[in-house]
């Protein structure tokens, strides 16, 4: 299980639909929503 860095729900990352990547790393989303947000402002939602 991993985190969605959006809403902080526990995700499966090898059943998520939604996922992203960013600066070499793969995110994983409990919906496309999330994916969206993510995909918008990554730096918002990711910590350096």
């Amino acid at each position: 299980m991993v985190l969605d860095v959006v809403c902080k729900m526990q995700v499966n990352e090898k059943t998520a639909r939604c996922k992203s990547e960013h600066k070499g790393k793969t995110y994983y989303f409990c919906a496309e929503v999330c994916k969206q947000k993510f995909d918008k402002s990554p730096d918002r939602f990711v910590k350096p």
